[in-house]
């Protein structure tokens, strides 16, 4: 990464970080090298970080990161999270495997367990494509992008059961954030 990604994914982490309630044990889905967890350790009792794309697992303190993909190389053990996240993260997916990410992210919630999505808003591919050009930036992926459509956020989170508590535009409206709620069952 260089350092205009990592100050970008700073900002991210920060705006996700008030949503995350003191003593959470969470699981952040795409965590690439944790930064997360270094940015946030004072809420987070525990937590697991998955993603295909780091080197090999590795465990430190009360972090544990995962090489693969959630939720087929997650340990079977590991349900029943406070908080998940996913920074930057939906975009990568292709759209017609969203459904099955969300009820699965909803089985891994604890009732009353919020998850927090991150998004960019659509110009930033051009943004993004710019700076790239320029070397400014590694672009993480972003051939992955898949023609993301941020207007199906909502409806993506909510026919899983998920209620929204919040979204909210950031960066100048170039990134969304979406909290939503698993409620109490």
């Amino acid at each position: 990464m260089k350092p205009l990604d990592r100050f970008i994914q700073k900002l991210r982490i920060n705006k996700a970080k008030k949503y995350i309630p003191a003593n959470s044990r969470l699981l952040d889905i795409g965590c690439a090298d944790g930064a997360l967890f270094q940015q946030a350790h004072e809420k987070i009792r525990e937590g697991i970080g998955i993603d295909p794309g780091i080197p090999n697992g590795s465990k430190w303190g009360k972090f544990q990161l995962i090489r693969g993909l959630f939720p087929d190389d997650l340990p079977t053990e590991e349900v029943d999270f406070d908080v998940v996240t996913m920074l930057a993260v939906l975009e990568h997916i292709p759209m017609q495997e969203q459904s099955l990410l969300a009820q699965n992210i909803f089985k891994h919630l604890k009732g009353n367990g919020i998850l927090i999505v991150s998004v960019p808003s659509p110009f930033v591919d051009k943004i993004l494509d710019f700076l790239l050009f320029l070397r400014l930036i590694d672009g993480m992926s972003l051939e992955e992008h898949f023609g993301f459509h941020v207007e199906t956020t909502i409806d993506t989170f909510t026919k899983q059961g998920f209620e929204v508590v919040r979204h909210e535009f950031f960066q100048l409206r170039l990134n969304n954030l979406f909290v939503f709620r698993k409620p109490l069952l």
